[in-house]
């Protein structure tokens, strides 16, 4: 299988690309899926969500104070 970078992978193979989607190559070709779950239900007004690529993982935060952490109500992945 050629990803979308054009790298070639072994059917049966398994890996992790830069925008943290685990994959997968098979016979019928890639299969990807994210790694990570995405926060929905949080205070949108007062705080942001900000994704880490070396983690491969979201913070909420307060927009005025990335200190200080939000609650969340709700994730998606």
């Amino acid at each position: 299988c050629h990803d979308w970078n054009g790298k070639l992978h072994e059917f049966g193979s398994h890996w992790r690309n830069a925008d943290c989607y685990d994959c997968s190559c098979s016979r019928d070709g890639i299969s990807c899926c994210s790694s990570f779950a995405t926060p929905v239900s949080y205070d949108e007004e007062k705080c942001v969500s900000i994704f880490n690529k070396e983690t491969c993982t979201y913070k909420v935060v307060e927009k005025n104070d990335h200190s200080k952490e939000c609650p969340v109500h709700g994730w998606v992945g």
